[in-house]
């Protein structure tokens, strides 16, 4: 099943209103990110033991770990979580930098180092979202 099939898939099994909102985000970035790498984790490791919950990426960059290897991953991922959805903005060296720069813009969500989570759209102002999730591109950008 290719990635696109499997994105749909997982976004038709969220109940409403988070089918719709995960909906609404995936265009959003996608018009954020027209000629993005799509990727779908099924959030099982290697032995199919599931550890963490199944995600949608947007984009490409490279982590650096302290060992040197670099592995490939994407720069946004979007998550359904037990009580809302979650927005990854992956490549941020700075981890107080979301909550500093957005965090009073967002409304009600609670911001980590690099993840945004919220129980629906109308939690929070969407255009603040969008500035977030283009930061987040133009530090991932930078490092290629």
């Amino acid at each position: 099943m290719n990635v696109q099939k499997q994105i749909e898939e997982y976004i038709a099994t969220q109940p409403e209103p988070k089918r719709s909102e995960m909906q609404q985000l995936h265009h959003i970035i996608l018009a954020l990110m027209p000629a993005c790498k799509l990727w779908f984790l099924d959030g099982k490791d290697e032995k199919g033991k599931t550890v963490s919950n199944p995600n949608i990426g947007y984009g490409s960059h490279s982590i650096k770990y302290a060992n040197g290897k670099t592995k490939e991953f994407y720069q946004i991922g979007v998550s359904a979580n037990t009580t809302g959805i979650s927005i990854y903005i992956m490549g941020i060296d700075d981890k107080k930098h979301l909550t500093q720069a957005f965090g009073q813009k967002l409304g009600k969500a609670s911001i980590t180092g690099y993840c945004i989570k919220f129980k629906t759209l109308a939690d929070i102002r969407v255009d603040a979202l969008k500035a977030a999730i283009q930061y987040g591109i133009g530090q991932t950008s930078i490092q290629h």
